[in-house]
């Protein structure tokens, strides 16, 4: 058969991918967003979320609410001495979950022993440096010769601190957490157990709070200066006028008017988890995971780590610089050079033994 008179065979049409055969001006340059699609379904996802809070604030539950699976950490009785860690520790937890075919590698850090002691100084360092540390092995990650195609990413993308339902204010060490700890990671703030408080307790504490973040200078997410456009300014500034988030959190299922809900149930009725006319979780849930997940984890990667990696390289360049000014060429008596340090030597036999080995 001729070459003129092969049959023509249009290319495999993929799946979900319309026919525009009909559409004489059509290119196909929206078929990269199926591309997109697929390749990011092949790889998966990864989400690292800590909770911070003191303990008895349902951190545990509140997880395993958001994801609807075990996916905190186990509370195992321990033992009377062990009940309260003598210090801050920190324990991380992974877990594979998959909806409708989406993978997510999601990771849950816990601060056992945060605030829990009589002395809380200095508590949040340790919770600084586990965040540091995780930007630290990205960081040298990144910068190896013989680079991972794709990098393992442990970072902190989301910081869940938990407020005591006091009804009052914010705690001094409530407000130097979320000052320090804000400049590092995304951090949301949210009332724990808000069914302990009325409607109008509720919205005064929500107001007080509110008030001492902006006198504090404490910038949680979402953040007003990474608004990318004015669509985005007008969808967050509903949500900042809602910050803390008042959240229940249950993993009990009840029956409601022939409905399965998620619930506390008491003696004069069943609070719903998802249900904003009693709690705000499904506020919360939906900005973690359904409208801004991926811009937690664009803020955590291009502001958060960034300010790390530049701090950080500009440490080693100014530590190369120190040692490099440090070592003077200075010239001798027979034409050759001799390496000095600039600073002198603590002994002066070892200086004369270092010039002497230079000379033989």
């Amino acid at each position: 058969m001729s070459e003129s008179t092969k049959p023509h065979h249009p290319p495999p049409q993929g799946k979900g991918e319309k026919s525009h055969g009909s559409d004489f001006s059509y290119v196909g340059i929206d078929a990269i967003l199926e591309q997109m699609r697929r390749k990011a379904m092949k790889q998966g996802f990864e989400l690292n979320i800590m909770v911070v809070g003191q303990s008895g604030l349902g951190k545990s539950t509140l997880m395993n609410t958001l994801f609807k699976s075990k996916v905190s950490r186990k509370s195992v009785q321990p033992d009377p001495e062990e009940r309260i860690p003598k210090t801050i520790e920190i324990k991380s937890i992974s877990h594979n979950i998959e909806e409708k075919g989406v993978r997510m590698k999601l990771t849950v850090i816990d601060t056992p022993g945060f605030g829990d002691q009589i002395n809380n100084e200095n508590c949040w360092q340790p919770i600084m440096k586990f965040i540091n540390d995780q930007y630290e092995v990205y960081l040298q990650e990144e910068i190896n010769i013989n680079r991972k195609k794709r990098i393992p990413d442990s970072r902190v993308h989301c910081c869940i601190y938990f407020i005591p339902p006091t009804g009052h204010c914010l705690r001094p060490l409530d407000v130097e957490f979320m000052r320090r700890l804000s400049k590092v990671v995304n951090i949301v703030p949210v009332i724990a157990k808000a069914d302990t408080l009325t409607l109008e307790e509720r919205d005064y504490f929500k107001q007080t709070i509110r008030e001492e973040l902006r006198a504090n200078g404490i910038d949680v997410y979402p953040q007003k200066e990474f608004d990318e456009d004015p669509e985005d300014r007008v969808i967050n500034d509903k949500i900042r006028e809602m910050i803390p988030f008042a959240v229940v959190g249950s993993d009990h299922e009840y029956q409601v008017n022939g409905k399965r809900i998620l619930g506390r149930k008491t003696k004069w009725g069943t609070i719903e988890v998802e249900n904003i006319a009693h709690c705000e979780f499904a506020y919360l849930r939906d900005l973690l995971i359904r409208t801004h997940m991926q811009n937690i984890k664009d803020i955590t990667g291009s502001i958060h780590y960034e300010s790390y990696r530049v701090r950080r390289l500009n440490e080693s360049n100014a530590l190369f610089t120190t040692v490099s000014s440090d070592h003077v060429l200075q010239p001798k008596t027979n034409g050759q050079s001799e390496e000095q340090l600039g600073a002198p030597q603590a002994n002066g036999v070892a200086a004369q033994h270092e010039a002497l080995s230079h000379e033989m």
